[in-house]
């Protein structure tokens, strides 16, 4: 099962690389795995989607991150409401024939054409995991080119923030 979890650490180099191999070393597998600043300066979240059997394999990973000097705060994103986000940018083959057919899709999809050249089109799109791939797997008939996607963000709703659950 896919779990994922907001951890808050220190701002200082190498927490990531440590985070990574800690959960690697224990040969669970890492879906994905983002960092970014927070509202805080010396502070940043990184946001892991990691693939454990169970809750209990679940528990020795937040147990092993816990140990780490740097975290400060784990949180378990999936047992709360919380809201999921990805980012993709999908470089698609677009003649003037086939190009009036990807914007049509690209509409439905509510995504964004960010650039377009004689012969492409890169689209941008904000979403669900599932919904990338929806249009991803709609516009394979076009051609794509290349993708590139950002993985899993994830905050959860309401008042209060993961450093006060």
């Amino acid at each position: 099962m896919k779990y994922t979890l907001a951890v808050l650490t220190e701002n200082k180099p190498g927490v990531l690389t440590h985070i990574a191999g800690l959960i690697s070393r224990r040969a669970y597998n890492i879906e994905n795995i983002t960092a970014g600043p927070t509202e805080e300066e010396d502070i940043t979240r990184i946001t892991i989607s990691v693939e454990v059997d169970d809750e209990i394999e679940l528990e020795q990973v937040v147990n092993q991150l816990s140990k780490l000097i740097d975290v400060i705060k784990i949180v378990n994103l999936t047992s709360v409401d919380s809201i999921h986000r990805e980012l993709a940018l999908i470089k698609v083959k677009a003649s003037k024939s086939t190009r009036s057919g990807i914007v049509d899709i690209v509409e439905i999809f509510r995504a964004k054409i960010v650039d377009v050249n004689r012969e492409t089109m890169v689209i941008e799109l904000t979403g669900e995991e599932s919904k990338i791939d929806a249009l991803c797997e709609v516009l394979a008939d076009f051609g794509i080119i290349e993708i590139v996607r950002t993985g899993k963000i994830a905050l959860s709703r309401g008042p209060i923030a993961a450093k006060e659950m």
